[in-house]
């Protein structure tokens, strides 16, 4: 059965791509079919796993508005169990184009439906707004994951997700859930960082993800190089931190159980 999660947060700067592309490798290296659906315009996924957006003649924005099979989108990544559909820029228009279609808040289940037997999750990188790309990211979703950075502002807007995510949990999608909070950016050295944690874990508790993604040169550099952080250094602590992840969502979902002998601790 397919999973389909979207990372999604308004705020922008928070780790969504980050999160999205190193999610869905670490998630391949585990064996398991991903498909990484770029989501936002400014294609950053697909620059991230190599690819100039540039050269990419069609991508999610034909799948949408021009209704293009799917399968003639989705190229191969470096890893086997990891496939992308592209974006590019083109995906700016198609909020305006898809206003006038009918379901038009539905057109991304309709594009999933077509491939998700395919895959054992899929991934959505979705664009820093609420706009009707995201709206139908969410309704093609069974689950959200929310990037939270353990900055000043971490709980700014957090707000109006939520209550974004519970009008369409009630008009268009009301199996979606909740997956995670995950708390990004992490430096153990300043208090503030600690004091997010504490107030993030204090307001959501089990919504919270036991894994936090901490702050990691490896992996700030690794999109320059166009590859996920576990391809440009395995045992950098970004690597370690998205590993843990998908094993942690693995368990989350009762695809696997995780000993403390397994979990490795950065």
């Amino acid at each position: 059965m397919t999973k389909i999660i979207s990372i999604a947060n308004q705020k922008g700067g928070v780790g969504k791509t980050t999160t999205s592309i190193n999610l869905a490798y670490s998630l391949a290296i585990l064996e398991y079919r991903v498909l990484l659906v770029d989501g936002d315009p400014q294609a950053n996924s697909t620059s991230g796993l190599g690819y100039d957006p540039k050269i990419i003649k069609i991508g999610l924005y034909e799948t949408l508005v021009q209704d293009i099979d799917p399968n003639s989108v989705i190229i191969k990544t470096d890893n086997e169990y990891l496939e992308l559909m592209p974006s590019n820029i083109d995906l700016v228009g198609a909020e305006i184009e898809m206003i006038d279609l009918p379901n038009r808040e539905k057109l991304m289940l309709r594009v999933l439906g077509k491939i998700k037997d395919k895959y054992d999750f899929i991934i959505i990188d979705c664009s820093p707004s609420l706009g009707l790309i995201t709206t139908n990211a969410l309704a093609a979703s069974d689950s959200v994951l929310i990037p939270v950075q353990c900055e000043y502002f971490a709980l700014e807007g957090l707000g109006k997700l939520l209550n974004t995510i519970k009008i369409i949990q009630r008009s268009i999608n009301p199996n979606l859930e909740i997956e995670g909070l995950l708390l990004t950016m992490y430096d153990s050295r300043l208090r503030l960082s600690n004091q997010v944690v504490e107030e993030v874990k204090t307001h959501f508790q089990q919504l919270v993800f036991d894994t936090i993604i901490q702050r990691n040169t490896k992996l700030s550099e690794a999109p320059s190089f166009g590859v996920p952080v576990l391809e440009h250094d395995a045992t950098a602590k970004g690597s370690i931190n998205y590993l843990n992840l998908a094993r942690e969502i693995l368990q989350k979902n009762g695809l696997t159980r995780i000993t403390n002998e397994e979990r490795v601790v950065s």
